[in-house]
């Protein structure tokens, strides 16, 4: 069982910069691969990067590719989401996922966290 709570969102003007952060309760992190999903108002969920267990591999959607980057401290139980160059349209409760495969994270991820809103204004 794996619990994940998000926090860093905010407001924020478009083309500046946000960090969210995920914080995890399992004394096995380093097991789990680890993602970030985002959800828009009136549109689905909708998976936006993960990262392996040792943080080797890494994999992104090509809306956030180059602008979003994710990054995990597995001595501190911890998964990041760094988004620069915010636009209007990244608007959206963004949650961080986790499940023991990449392709899992990307897919279904077994546990969730409750999200963190994020608004970028023009």
């Amino acid at each position: 069982q794996v619990q994940l709570v998000e926090s860093g969102g905010g407001l924020v003007q478009a083309g500046g910069s946000v960090r969210l952060s995920c914080a995890a309760s399992t004394r096995t992190f380093s097991r789990y691969a680890m993602g970030w999903f985002r959800q828009a108002p009136g549109k689905e969920r909708e998976f936006l990067s993960a990262i392996s267990g040792d943080g080797g591999r890494k994999r992104y959607v090509d809306s956030v590719n180059g602008r979003f980057t994710i990054s995990r401290d597995n001595a501190k139980n911890a998964l990041y989401l760094q988004m620069n160059s915010l636009k209007p349209e990244d608007t959206a409760v963004y949650y961080c996922a986790a499940d023991y495969t990449t392709d899992n994270v990307a897919r279904r991820p077994d546990y969730w966290g409750q999200g963190t809103q994020v608004t970028v204004s023009s």
